[in-house]
């Protein structure tokens, strides 16, 4: 229900009265959208609009989330009204070039950090845009990646920010999991040994190799995470080295090339 919500928000946003075009042109009868894409990648999120677009009164058929496609297949198909068509076209094609692109780069990412890492997980962080944090959320897990935080309620990070207001504590305890973000190699040293995760933060490759054999022998047991500036280009560098690369990139890349064809019955 809650995504239903989301999609009435983005309907009513595009068109809260009338579709003046169509109403110009005094457009009737039945028809059927096709959503085309131009490019390859993986789609994601299409179950949800598709429950949006029955909703509606249209028919629809698409790719599950996951799918892999290639330019010219269709993602999806509504069927019915073709006013109703002609106001959710714009919606629905924008909705899923950026969901169906976030699954894309993610599946790249993933692909190239196993290839020298087949055990290492990618995962997002919650610096989703506002009101696309669900979607964006299953549109990583469609390319195959995993979520590092989906809020600040369901797991526990102490940032630098916070050690910058509460300064050093030697013990700590918790029902959850303790992950710390080190400001210096001797506060990850430090903390190795007391915490359950490190998430090391703007670390190179180089200072990586350096100091991670360091902390593993201070805890066999410690997941190393890192973070900053990783992309498609860099992965394999940290993969070899990391338990879990933590990324943003995937959110922020370019909306496939999407485009939407009606035509009446």
């Amino acid at each position: 229900m809650k995504q239903l919500n989301l999609f009435e928000f983005y309907f009513k946003e595009d068109c809260p009265y009338f579709d003046e075009t169509t109403e110009l042109l005094g457009i009737q009868g039945e028809g059927i959208m096709r959503i085309i894409t131009r490019e390859k990648g993986v789609s994601a999120c299409t179950e949800e609009l598709a429950e949006f677009l029955k909703s509606k009164g249209l028919k629809i058929d698409f790719l599950p989330s996951g799918s892999a496609f290639k330019a010219k297949d269709t993602i999806l198909t509504a069927e019915g009204n073709l006013k109703m068509l002609f106001r959710v076209w714009r919606v629905s094609q924008t909705f899923l070039s950026i969901t169906c692109a976030i699954a894309t780069a993610t599946k790249k990412l993933v692909e190239k950090a196993k290839a020298v890492n087949p055990n290492v997980i990618l995962a997002t962080t919650r610096k989703t845009h506002p009101g696309m944090r669900y979607f964006e959320l299953k549109a990583v897990r469609s390319g195959g990646g995993d979520i590092h935080r989906n809020s600040l309620s369901d797991s526990i990070l102490i940032t630098q920010n916070h050690l910058r207001i509460i300064g050093q504590f030697e013990k700590i305890r918790a029902l959850k999991k303790i992950e710390l973000e080190p400001r210096t190699v001797e506060e990850a040293i430090e903390y190795a040994k007391i915490v359950d995760m490190l998430l090391l933060d703007h670390f190179t490759p180089e200072k990586l190799e350096e100091l991670i054999p360091r902390l593993r022998r201070i805890n066999p047991k410690l997941k190393i995470a890192v973070t900053g500036n990783i992309n498609e280009h860099n992965i394999r560098e940290y993969a070899r080295l990391v338990d879990v690369i933590i990324s943003s990139a995937p959110y922020y890349v370019k909306p496939l090339d999407l485009t939407t064809r009606i035509e009446s019955d």
